[in-house]
């Protein structure tokens, strides 16, 4: 199988490449841009057939540079929602990945994208149709666009293409994203720095900590990724579709599976969420002015379009998922 993986000296990009990697598949064209190279460390251990920087790689592409191939898997965008510069946002998340679908349909390639739920913005019902989208900022308009523009399409496609709808992604591969890393990520550091995690006070009704999201750890998504490119050469597919685990869990459950998870790993008990509070291994500090107004205080996935599509495997929990990563992290 021949494979481009565009973002995938990114988080999630570079998880697809390693799946790939375990299946036996080595020739993946990597897409990306390491201006700051550092983000090499998440391909170090991985095999790939090349490499392109992402302002190089659609000329090429357009211009028939490259072989035969069977599927993308198109990673790549700007991900930083506070990130405002809306010329640069469209350019990078809509515009290239108009291009990419553009040539991926002429030459009848399967597209597997990443969406967002970002596209929701403040809505309290999460399932995949326009009623539902209203995004709080420039980023998820950006997504929402290019969703806007494949659905448009959808009669009329010649190749499959899914649009999987990302809920909070968390896990390895993901120290290079600054503020834009999880909560997981930010946790881990704050108590390995500083002996307690700090959370946002109680916002939007919920008390302290008790903001909920979807969590959904990255090899679950890497697996939904692999469904839809195995099942796109079985039959032609058209999708946008929501990828979390369909459980909204509070910021509390992450921060006390972060600390009880290194508490583990340093043969201590595990403390309940009243014990963590009074011991002040979690604090609670005041809601941001910058992120009222455009804070998702609670998401959750509908995953009824992703079962139906036939994907039937479950997803981890947080305190399964965050004790996996947090392993991970101390193993460096």
């Amino acid at each position: 199988m021949s494979l481009i993986i565009t973002g995938a000296a990114g988080f999630i990009g570079s998880n697809l490449v390693r799946h790939y990697n375990a299946r036996g598949i080595t020739d993946i064209i990597v897409v990306d841009d390491l201006t700051a190279g550092d983000k090499f460390v998440n391909l170090r251990d991985c095999q790939i057939a090349d490499y392109f920087d992402y302002r190089d790689f659609l000329p090429r592409l357009e211009a028939g540079q490259f072989p035969r191939i069977e599927g993308v898997l198109h990673q790549g965008a700007c991900s930083d929602t506070m990130n405002h510069d809306g010329h640069f946002m469209l350019d990078v998340n809509y515009r290239y990945s108009r291009r990419l679908f553009e040539w991926c349909q002429a030459k009848r390639v399967p597209l597997i994208y990443a969406s967002s739920a970002a596209t929701y913005g403040p809505a309290t019902v999460f399932v995949e149709s326009p009623e539902n989208e209203k995004p709080l900022n420039v980023y998820g308009y950006s997504k929402l666009l290019f969703d806007q523009i494949v659905r448009r399409a959808a009669s009329s496609l010649t190749a499959p293409v899914v649009g999987l709808r990302y809920f909070n992604v968390y896990g390895p591969r993901e120290q290079h994203k600054g503020r834009m890393a999880s909560v997981a990520f930010h946790n881990f550091n704050q108590f390995r720095a500083e002996g307690h995690v700090r959370l946002f006070e109680g916002s939007h009704g919920y008390p302290d900590g008790g903001q909920e999201r979807d969590f959904v750890y990255v090899d679950d998504v890497c697996a939904v990724n692999a469904f839809f490119l195995d099942r796109a050469s079985e039959r032609q597919v058209y999708a946008i579709v929501n990828c979390g685990s369909g459980r909204a869990q509070p910021f509390n459950d992450v921060a006390s599976s972060v600390v009880n998870a290194i508490r583990e790993s340093e043969g201590r008990a595990a403390l309940a969420l009243p014990e963590l509070v009074a011991g002040g291994q979690l604090r609670y500090q005041p809601f941001p002015e910058a992120l009222k107004g455009k804070y998702q205080a609670h998401t959750q996935a509908d995953l009824t379009n992703l079962r139906a599509a036939g994907y039937k495997a479950p997803f981890l929990s947080v305190e399964e998922g965050v004790r996996r990563y947090v392993k991970t992290l101390l193993a460096g």
